[in-house]
């Protein structure tokens, strides 16, 4: 794997470890209610996709075993392109039932 490949791995890892942080402890209502933790959980959810973009136009063999990877770069393109559209409660199921497995995915591939 190259080097910059594994770069945008630990940096989706990063990411989805700073959303779980974030969210860690605080129900729908509270997240809904908090526009700083919104705010941040957008912008990490910003930066993993980005850094999924990035991995799949560098090492394609590599994106291809995230499940969903694409979904994942769509996802931060609505995120950014469709901030109006985007619901809490869709970012927050992204969070509670999608967020699990990105994270198992990337951390079998990364060799920290």
């Amino acid at each position: 794997m190259q080097h910059d490949a594994e770069k945008h791995l630990v940096d989706i890892l990063d990411a989805t470890s700073d959303i779980t942080e974030f969210t860690r402890g605080i129900s729908f209502d509270e997240y809904r209610a908090n526009k700083l933790v919104k705010a941040a959980v957008e912008r990490k959810f910003e930066i993993l996709g980005e850094a999924m973009n990035r991995l799949s136009k560098g090492s394609p063999a590599t994106a291809k075993q995230i499940r969903e990877f694409k979904k994942i770069i769509a996802f931060r393109n609505l995120v950014i392109h469709g901030y109006d559209v985007v619901s809490d409660p869709i970012l927050w199921d992204v969070i509670q039932n999608k967020l699990p497995n990105l994270v198992e995915d990337v951390t079998k591939l990364v060799t920290r």
